[in-house]
């Protein structure tokens, strides 16, 4: 499978009491569809999958399908605490129509590298669909270091990674590697014309959330080799993405959802909420 374009780690919405607000997330999908994104990635980072139960996290990637199956491409992350839970996660999303998987190495348990191999392998086994790989350090503890990457690229279901360290030195260097069927995915929401214009190919975007139309169109003019246009868009938009990316990144993604049109609710412990005064400064960028 090839990844192209925009995809949207979505956002959860949630009713006053912390609900699932199932209605909403319905609207919000379609939403994304008609600006023209590429996929959606359901229970992600993002989504705060970390908080739902079972049943919560079946009946988002329900919903999400329901709605997206056949219209944009179905990526369901599949993190979870142990390589076995993976491996579950992935049958249970396969079975609903996702067509590619979002995993990071195991967070809390900082395993080594060659651990990290053996967890992308196992999962990698039990399923036959495409897994994009995650690396950000910053919100697991481990990296998946250069050499890691080049050694599990081989493996035909291992299909890209999103590059999510904030180090463009090795995204970089992962972008001038001479991969076969793999690829590298822009995970860095401040950094995605530098990312298109060393080759990448899609932006698995959570400010995505904010700015589908920009995004699209900001990839757009980077395949059109117009940079000077996408270096506007970019500009026109870093302010809010640079304040995301400094701090509260989910509490703002859901609170600027669809440049602050549609209310998803805020977010569940043990993520606070966003003071008044925050919130007013971040919706300054919308008014």
């Amino acid at each position: 499978m090839r990844f192209q374009g925009i995809y949207v780690p979505l956002v959860t919405p949630f009713k006053a009491d912390k609900s699932l607000d199932v209605e909403t997330l319905k609207i919000l999908v379609q939403s994304f569809i008609d600006k023209g994104v590429s996929g959606l990635v359901a229970c992600g980072t993002t989504g705060e999958y970390y908080t739902f139960s079972e049943e919560e996290r079946k009946t988002v990637l329900t919903t999400v399908a329901e709605i997206a199956k056949g219209k944009v491409t179905l990526i369901a992350g599949i993190n979870d605490l142990s390589t076995e839970g993976a491996c579950r996660r992935a049958k249970e999303a396969e079975a609903l129509g996702y067509e590619a998987f979002m995993l990071s190495p195991p967070a809390y348990s900082l395993p080594d590298q060659a651990g990290v191999i053996a967890h992308y392998e196992t999962v990698a086994q039990a399923t036959n669909l495409p897994i994009i790989m995650y690396n950000f350090p910053a919100r697991v503890g481990v990296s998946i270091e250069y050499e890691t990457v080049v050694h599990l690229a081989k493996n035909p279901n291992i299909a890209g990674i999103k590059e999510s360290s904030g180090d463009f030195s090795r995204a970089l260097r992962l972008l001038q590697t001479d991969f076969k069927d793999f690829e590298v995915v822009c995970g860095c929401d401040d950094q995605p014309v530098d990312f298109f214009f060393w080759g990448a190919k899609s932006w698995i975007a959570g400010a995505g959330n904010v700015f589908p139309e920009e995004q699209v169109a900001l990839f757009n003019a980077t395949q059109n080799n117009d940079w000077d246009l996408a270096r506007k868009i970019m500009k026109e938009i870093y302010p809010a993405i640079h304040s995301m990316e400094s701090g509260n990144y989910n509490q703002k993604a859901k609170l600027g959802c669809l440049k602050a049109t549609i209310d998803v609710g805020t977010v569940r412990l043990p993520l606070s909420d966003l003071s008044h005064e925050e919130k007013e400064e971040f919706l300054k960028f919308f008014r």
